[in-house]
């Protein structure tokens, strides 16, 4: 009976959430889409065609149990659907709302070239949501009792908040240090509210917080302590900081007052939508401005997106490639058209002065060592657009963590990221543990819960041993 359920994308069409109008949705900072009610979910989760090797789940990054969890929901069987989702994932509901999925599970979804892809993303959000309104989300519970151990997390980004938790669950007492006054990371501060409302947040924090994580915020590694005296601290330390040095403009004007990088007009946004003091709000507000962001990645979608909504007069997105080439996600750029959004493809800055953009027309040429056709410049073909406030969205590279942490002690690679054993995520020193962007570079939310779901067993084993230790050296 259950299996009648299942492969019903032959005669049932593919049915993403409904989005808001674009007038309405362009005012607030809101989620656009309208959650699946139950039927909707159970109807797009029947589609699953429950193939021999389900290549959704192998090109997930947490190896989601997708099909499956796909088939409880399609039976009706939403809270076992909910705890299979969970035994994988830390926060199945915000990588249901953040991850590219037409990039990871739909997109290599067996069905989607002929009949389009099952709604994977949509149906995650809606069985967690439902799980949190059921009640079915349970508090943290220690397995044991390991609170004579502390582990101190720097960084309460999705890779330190995923190690916290599971940390937390072997009973080990879990400190976590982060710069900002709220933990999340980009979750909180990088991501707007449109496609992440911060509640779905803060639940998850208040979660780890009912458990007895101890977050200490506005703490910053350097400032109000050394490395070497968290180390002092803690039986383990985890660097899990994301990278967040800004890639800069390499032309002339590039520092004006008027250009902002993304990341400080992203957090602006974000604390005005706490209701928070914004210092120098006006600079960061595009009402009546015209805008222009430069870059092509999902940094520069939620710039261009958050414009829209601050009342912009234009927003343009200026790109050195064309489309296909595009990195970010192509639903945010078809989301952003939608919300009016110009986008000059084949176009890099070449200078910034006097209220404008003077921009370069670029032609694609030979594929470089990374197989992308690297840009190069038109001669003579050079246009203007005014540009009251320009955004850098060009990415994030680490920062001096060796210096700011005043660990010199501490190796890092060519590019700054922090040199770790990829057996055990263990750097250099001794008890110091890192994962996420500061490992792997800037990358996916997703990659982020992995990296702290995986470290875990390594810290485990490692602050075991040193318990062992300590008790034969005191026998």
């Amino acid at each position: 009976m259950a299996t009648k359920k299942m492969l019903k994308f032959i005669d049932r069409p593919q049915a993403q959430p409904t989005k808001r109008a674009v007038d309405e949705r362009a005012e607030d900072f809101l989620e656009i889409s309208r959650p699946y009610i139950l039927a909707k979910a159970e109807e797009q989760a029947g589609r699953c065609s429950q193939c021999g090797v389900p290549f959704c789940q192998v090109h997930c990054p947490l190896q989601n149990n997708i099909p499956d969890w796909l088939k409880l929901t399609a039976e009706g069987r939403l809270e076992e659907a909910y705890e299979l989702s969970a035994s994988t994932s830390t926060m199945p509901e915000i990588c249901g709302r953040i991850c590219p999925q037409d990039r990871l599970c739909e997109g290599n979804c067996v069905i989607e070239k002929d009949f389009g892809a099952v709604t994977i993303g949509a149906v995650e959000k809606f069985i967690t949501d439902t799980a949190w309104e059921q009640g079915w989300v349970k508090p943290i519970v220690p397995v044991a009792d390991r609170s004579g151990q502390s582990v101190g997390i720097i960084g309460a980004g999705p890779a330190g908040l995923t190690a916290a938790e599971l940390m937390r669950v072997k009973g080990y007492e879990v400190h976590v240090y982060d710069r900002h006054d709220r933990a999340g990371g980009l979750l909180t501060y990088g991501i707007p509210g449109f496609k992440l409302e911060k509640p779905v947040v803060m639940r998850r924090v208040q979660r780890l917080a009912d458990a007895g994580v101890v977050f200490h915020q506005n703490f910053e590694v350097g400032r109000d302590a050394s490395l070497a005296e968290l180390r002092a601290r803690h039986d383990a330390v985890l660097i899990a900081t994301g990278v967040y040095k800004a890639r800069e403009v390499d032309v002339q004007g590039a520092d004006g007052p008027n250009v902002l990088p993304a990341l400080d007009y992203l957090i602006a946004s974000n604390r005005a939508g706490f209701g928070d003091a914004v210092p120098e709000a006006a600079r960061f507000d595009a009402h009546g401005k015209h805008v222009v962001v430069i870059g092509g990645g999902d940094t520069a979608m939620d710039c261009v997106r958050t414009a829209v909504r601050q009342g912009a007069l234009s927003v343009k997105c200026l790109y050195r490639r064309d489309r296909a080439n595009m990195p970010g996600s192509a639903r945010e750029v078809m989301n952003a058209e939608e919300e009016g959004v110009e986008f000059v493809w084949l176009a890099a800055p070449a200078r910034i002065e006097g209220g404008a953009v003077v921009a370069s027309r670029m032609r694609l040429g030979q594929a470089g060592p990374d197989g992308r056709r690297a840009p190069e410049a038109e001669p003579g073909a050079d246009f203007s657009t005014p540009a009251d406030m320009v955004i850098k969205a060009l990415g994030f590279d680490a920062e001096d963590l060796p210096g700011a942490f005043g660990a010199p002690e501490l190796s890092v690679t060519r590019w700054g990221t922090i040199r770790v054993d990829h057996k055990t995520m263990m750097t250099s020193l001794p008890g110091v543990f890192a994962v996420g962007d500061i490992v792997r570079g800037a990358s996916l939310v997703v990659w982020a819960v992995r990296d702290g779901r995986d470290v875990v067993p390594a810290m485990h084993q490692w602050m075991r041993a040193q318990l062992a230790t300590a008790k034969q050296e005191a026998a």
